[in-house]
């Protein structure tokens, strides 16, 4: 009789706790990250892939600098010489507070690759990461 109420209690806690077990993912607004840290992390890895991972001939004389992670709320990465990391940034890529909307310029952005990277960053930003064709 003990051991017909111990089962029928254990039942009944493990019922409850299947009734409580429903999905605890959050809902994609508390991630607790920004619209421009999202949005700049989306660019940054597709600019990773198409333009440094793939070995795009275009970007061979660059490397890139990873800063979404700043301190100063404005998640961006620099593309700078590829054998001089502390060097004036060539192209700056950056997105500020809570705006989803992504800033290019640098001296590259004036060379024949600008509209390259103009494309390449509004097509990824849109949420598109595919390379596209290089230059």
């Amino acid at each position: 009789m003990k051991t017909l109420r111990i089962l029928a209690a254990t039942a009944a806690v493990i019922g409850l706790a299947a009734c409580n077990s429903g999905p605890k993912t959050p809902p994609p607004s508390s991630s607790g990250k920004s619209a421009s840290l999202r949005s700049m992390e989306q660019v940054a890895i597709a600019a990773h892939k198409c333009w440094f991972a793939s070995k795009d001939p275009a970007f061979k004389k660059y490397q890139m600098a990873n800063e979404l992670n700043n301190f100063g709320g404005t998640p961006r990465f620099l593309l700078v010489p590829a054998k001089q990391y502390g060097a004036r940034p060539l192209l700056v890529v950056q997105a500020q507070g809570n705006s989803s909307q992504v800033q290019v310029f640098g001296p590259l952005m004036s060379e024949a690759l600008g509209s390259r990277i103009t494309s390449d960053i509004n097509r990824w930003r849109s949420g598109d990461a595919s390379c596209g064709s290089a230059a």
